[in-house]
């Protein structure tokens, strides 16, 4: 193991105005990461009926988009290092508008579904870039509290696209309507994302690129203007220094076998990272998503009250990281993922209960009796200690955990594993559903959720307070 020894000074006077507009620039990959995921729910019908379709709403939502979403995290982490983040940042703003102009005018399910795939590309590009990139731009000091708001921002745009689909349908009289310009509602629910797309693209012009990136290709000069944008004059050349006493003696162009040790194996810290990203997902956040309007309808809520008790969770949810932001980078990142660990076993394991004693009538809706409230409480319990921890802190260590020389391809394996992960529990719950259970598939995710304390305990580096430039192998 290698130990940085860093040159900055104490008291430095950072220009963290500039360093939070550009961070929020940043953030609304984020936002569009939740607003491509979320617009899908208000347009089944649409889809339905546009391409006699039944399964088009769920077939390649499920498959198709996830694992679109794999391969733009793969290729976007190695490609980032070769032509930039910032580049990579404004392909992936590209893709998010051709998806949704695509999505919208598209004719048959094979167009739909190649626009679909298109968008997932984008998703999984900003997924991994947008927090890497503020990583690297943001001082030590703030560093976790700016990257924590890209779950901020991934909250937001999911839930700023049900109230999109929700007032679109409503103005139309429903999703299958017609609307502006002879298109019906569902293609318009599409369409409104390209005002938030092309408002990123073109602010990322205005946004400068990453200093560890312009140093690892031999750009000092660039460098040390983006340094001079970003910290105080006097401490541009120690900044500069470090980053270049970080990389390897060669300065070679970093790639995939960075990741690799003398005897050919993943190095422990890219293994570590590859746990973070697969644990977020397999304590089942996604299937909790999508159980929960079942969860709401079985204690008496009707249907059309979906949209009010989505709003109601997505407060929660950003007020879980609202706390995280604020006390991250005073406790540090190993303090939030054991609470949220600890939380999440004991609310999936109550859920894990109340199914066990829960009946599904003739018609497959789930009774759960007099375990309602508990159901509920524990649900929305289990969603916050996510956003408190899981959910914006894996993307914090994600970014900045990894050396300078391999954080590319690092977050190329990572994000990766972590979009695989999520597809493998998205098409696992059905079957688990049908064939043992929803008791069992909860206590599938409270036993991940169980050895993940463990996981964070015993391998997990607290990084709160480290420069980028001190990050080890």
């Amino acid at each position: 193991m290698v130990t940085q020894t860093l040159t900055s000074t104490d008291g430095e006077k950072d220009n963290i105005g500039f360093i939070i507009l550009v961070s929020m620039v940043a953030t609304i990959g984020g936002f569009l990461f939740g607003f491509d995921s979320g617009v899908i729910n208000g347009t089944v019908d649409g889809l339905v009926k546009a391409f006699n379709a039944s399964d088009i709403g769920t077939g390649f939502n499920v498959a198709s988009m996830l694992l679109g979403c794999a391969i733009g995290a793969f290729f976007a982490g190695q490609l980032a290092d070769r032509f930039g983040r910032k580049t990579i940042l404004m392909i992936t703003a590209i893709l998010f508008i051709i998806s949704a102009f695509g999505s919208g005018i598209a004719d048959s399910s094979a167009q739909f579904i190649l626009f679909r795939v298109i968008g997932g590309l984008a998703v999984g590009g900003a997924s991994v870039i947008s927090p890497a990139y503020i990583s690297e731009i943001a001082p030590a000091k703030y560093r976790g509290a700016l990257t924590t708001i890209q779950q901020v921002a991934i909250i937001s745009g999911l839930f700023t696209a049900f109230i999109s689909n929700y007032l679109l349908a409503d103005f139309a009289g429903g999703s299958t309507e017609v609307m502006w310009l002879s298109s019906e509602a569902w293609r318009w629910m599409f369409w409104m994302e390209l005002i938030p797309a092309a408002l990123f693209f073109i602010l990322l012009f205005f946004i400068p690129e990453s200093p560890r990136f312009l140093v690892i290709n031999k750009r000092e000069q660039e460098a040390k203007l983006v340094l001079a944008q970003l910290y105080s004059d006097a401490n541009v050349e120690h900044k500069l220094n470090d980053i270049s006493q970080s990389l390897t003696p060669d300065r070679h162009q970093p790639k995939l076998t960075d990741l690799l040790s003398n005897q050919k194996r993943l190095k422990p810290i890219v293994w570590i990272g590859i746990g973070l990203a697969a644990f977020q997902q397999l304590v089942g956040i996604n299937v909790v998503f999508y159980y929960g309007a079942v969860l709401w309808q079985a204690v008496g809520f009707s249907e059309s009250d979906a949209l009010l008790i989505n709003i109601i969770s997505g407060g929660v949810s950003i007020l879980a990281c609202l706390i995280t932001i604020y006390f991250i980078d005073k406790w540090g990142r190993k303090p939030f993922l054991l609470i949220g660990s600890i939380g999440m076993t004991i609310t999936l394991a109550i859920l894990v209960y109340v199914f066990a004693n829960s009946t599904v009538d003739p018609q497959g809706h789930l009774d759960i009796g007099d375990f309602g409230t508990l159901a509920l409480v524990s649900a929305n319990a289990y969603v916050f200690f996510f956003n408190l921890s899981w959910g914006p802190v894996m993307w914090v260590l994600l970014g900045e955990m990894f050396p300078n020389q391999m954080r590319g391809s690092a977050l190329a394996v990572s994000g990766l594993a972590q979009w695989l992960t999520n597809f493998m529990i998205t098409m696992t719950f059905p079957i688990m559903l049908a064939g043992l259970g929803l008791a069992f598939a909860y206590s599938v995710y409270t036993a991940f959720a169980f050895i993940s304390i463990f996981f964070v305990y015993y391998f997990v580096r607290e990084t709160k307070g480290k420069e980028l430039e001190q990050m080890t192998e």
